[in-house]
């Protein structure tokens, strides 16, 4: 089976794959922008605690020797210093008057003076950006007192190399999360989309004439949409069954008459007797005009039916169509002795339906009272008990009771052959009924026989 998709659209596992690259994209511009703090600040930290412990190496060397301080370098504040071998370090060793015991005498000072004895601080070291620890010690001897102040400094080459190393690694290990976190959400899509694709492949092994109900298991969110295709296939069910009961009401009504018409032409073509040719004739032309009756009959119900099932249904009130069929005058026409009355009151019938079909279905009745029934016939509209009613009365007495328990379905009927059916007037009309929700209604009244349409009023009416 093929299927013509337009190159702008994307599936849903192409969907979910890109809207996870740009949550990652964005993610990652975010994650990288965290890491790159959090890994200056580890490595501030930790260079931070280095110039620390050398600081502290070197005011932990300083002696008082009779009234002089000796400063005496250890190797280990070197050492600790020396685990950054990118990086130049400066230091220096104040007394408590201010002079420089030792180091760079051009070292910047800190910004303030240090409350705990440490201090910490961001300064240039011969044009390049350094850091320096301030650690501050007291002596209280008899020939030395006051504060010796070491300050050490690096430059920070080493920190921003760690700062970038650490970002670099939480950003692969990211990136690897990323590439994880989309082919599994590929997976998942695709697993979730399996069921999906088991309903495409039973619908696409169905018999082109089941339009059954699709039973396959689905899962909850779709559905509703299952539920929509087996509701549009049953609209084509019924569509198909329509067009197949035209077609076989066609072949049932039509064989009988068309034989008979066949078979009297042949007589008349045979027959040498003038007046018996011309009496065949005669039921030539009555079969003929049956048979036109009886066609248009069955293609105002194949009307109705499609109307029923494609035309939007409106509000309707029933009055119009009994106006219609009264107003058209065609009955009046063809059968000049019978009279036709309209019997509508000021009140609205509104109904939901289609005024044609509803006219249409009014019409039949109207023909088989003028028919069958007895003069005068009546033609009306009306709100019973709570329903609308589309109705026609005529004086006669109606069929037998075991003829009208068949009136109104299919094949009840024989007028092409014989003439004296009701044709398919009522089985359009029941049709119209059942389309709309209602139904047809034969009964005897105190006036004569009544056929109705009785159908819901519609909504909001009283």
């Amino acid at each position: 089976m093929n299927s013509h998709i337009p190159p702008w659209q994307m599936s849903l596992v192409a969907r979910v794959a890109l809207a996870v690259a740009l949550l990652l994209g964005v993610g990652g511009v975010l994650v990288s922008i965290a890491a790159f703090a959090y890994g200056r600040q580890a490595a501030q930290d930790a260079y931070d605690r280095l110039l620390v412990g050398a600081a502290t190496d070197i005011a932990a060397s300083i002696s008082v020797d009779g009234g002089d301080l000796l400063v005496d370098l250890p190797i280990s504040a070197f050492q600790l210093l020396a685990l950054a071998p990118d990086d130049r370090i400066a230091y220096r060793v104040t007394g408590p008057g201010g002079e420089v015991l030792t180091g760079y005498a051009d070292l910047p000072d800190p910004p303030e003076t240090p409350a705990t004895g440490l201090d910490f601080y961001d300064a240039a070291f011969f044009g390049e950006a350094a850091r320096y620890a301030a650690v501050t010690r007291r002596f209280a001897e008899r020939n030395v007192s006051g504060p010796v102040e070491v300050i050490v400094g690096q430059t920070l080459r080493a920190r921003r190399a760690l700062a970038l190393e650490i970002t670099q690694r939480a950003l692969v290990v990211m990136a690897g999360a990323g590439v994880l976190m989309s082919l599994l959400a590929v997976f998942v899509v695709r697993s979730a989309l399996r069921p999906l694709d088991r309903l495409a492949e039973a619908v696409a092994r169905r018999d082109p004439y089941d339009l059954t109900p699709i039973k396959a298991p689905v899962p909850k969110e779709a559905i509703g949409m299952v539920s929509a295709l087996n509701g549009f296939m049953g609209r084509i069910d019924q569509q198909v069954r329509a067009m197949r009961g035209l077609i076989s009401d066609t072949a049932h009504q039509l064989r009988t008459p068309v034989a008979a018409l066949r078979a009297q032409a042949d007589l008349a073509a045979g027959e040498p007797d003038g007046t018996r040719r011309d009496a065949i004739v005669m039921r030539i032309h009555r079969r003929t005009v049956d048979l036109g009756h009886l066609l248009d009959q069955m293609l105002s119900r194949a009307l109705v039916i499609h109307r029923a099932e494609s035309v939007r249904r409106e509000a309707v009130d029933l009055r119009d169509a009994a106006l219609e069929v009264v107003e058209a005058g065609d009955f009046a026409l063809t059968t000049p002795g019978v009279e036709i009355r309209l019997v509508i009151g000021e009140a609205e019938v509104p109904v939901q339906g289609d005024l044609l079909s509803l006219t249409e279905a009014a019409k039949n009745l109207l023909g088989n009272a003028v028919k069958y029934g007895a003069s005068p016939v009546r033609v009306g509209a009306s709100v019973e008990e709570g329903r609308a009613v589309l109705w026609v009365e005529d004086g006669g007495s109606g069929p037998a009771p075991a003829i009208l328990d068949r009136l109104g379905s299919r094949f009840a009927h024989n007028s092409a052959v014989r003439g004296d059916g009701a044709g398919l007037g009522l089985a359009i009309a029941a049709a119209v009924a059942q389309a709309y929700g209602g139904e047809l209604v034969l009964e005897r009244v105190d006036a004569g026989f009544r056929a109705a349409l009785v159908l819901p009023l519609a909504e909001g009416s009283v």
